[in-house]
């Protein structure tokens, strides 16, 4: 296995600067850790805090062109896998969006604190869990994790909040990568 390196993860990261966010008032960097810094600040581990930092990685470029047609979720989930060697980073960056509709179906205020570009992806996406979706996605080990990854996504979109120094994304990396 190729793991990522601490110098090709700072790289990634900051190439995500200036890549739009879907109409969002952030970029995709500044998306990325305004979500590590919700996830520090909640104390996550090393691998939910790398989860939630790296949650929209499949939208990178050489993430992208390495996972040509994936949707972003699965796409980083597959980069998780192949990259930072960590099955919990990666079922959790591929069930940001599964956790979306979970919420959706789950919890009759979360809608209201969707984007509107999220309120539309949503749509594309499936649209609210059903009864049995919901039943499979609690079923999972790390879902409750993976609801906290999308809270913290949707909080993260607001360009006056604060961010997560990428010096403890990479801190992180290093800490799970020595282990």
């Amino acid at each position: 296995m190729n793991l990522l390196t601490t110098e090709e993860l700072a790289s990634l990261v900051d190439g995500l600067a200036g890549l739009p966010y879907g109409g969002e008032a952030v970029d995709q960097r500044t998306h990325a850790l305004q979500t590590g810094w919700y996830a520090a600040r909640a104390g996550a581990d090393d691998e939910l805090l790398l989860a939630a930092t790296l949650h929209d990685i499949g939208r990178a470029r050489p993430v992208r062109a390495a996972y040509p047609g994936l949707p972003h979720e699965d796409a980083g989930a597959a980069f998780a896998r192949d990259r930072l060697g960590s099955a919990r980073i990666a079922w959790m960056i591929g069930q940001h969006v599964p956790a979306k509709r979970f919420l959706v179906a789950t919890d009759s205020s979360y809608r209201a604190l969707l984007s509107p570009v999220s309120i539309e992806s949503l749509r594309v996406q499936g649209g609210p869990m059903d009864a049995a979706e919901v039943a499979e996605f609690r079923a999972r080990p790390w879902s409750t994790e993976a609801v906290l990854v999308r809270r913290w996504d949707d909080a993260a979109k607001d360009p006056a909040a604060p961010t997560l120094e990428l010096p403890a994304v990479l801190a992180a990396h290093t800490r799970l990568t020595r282990a």
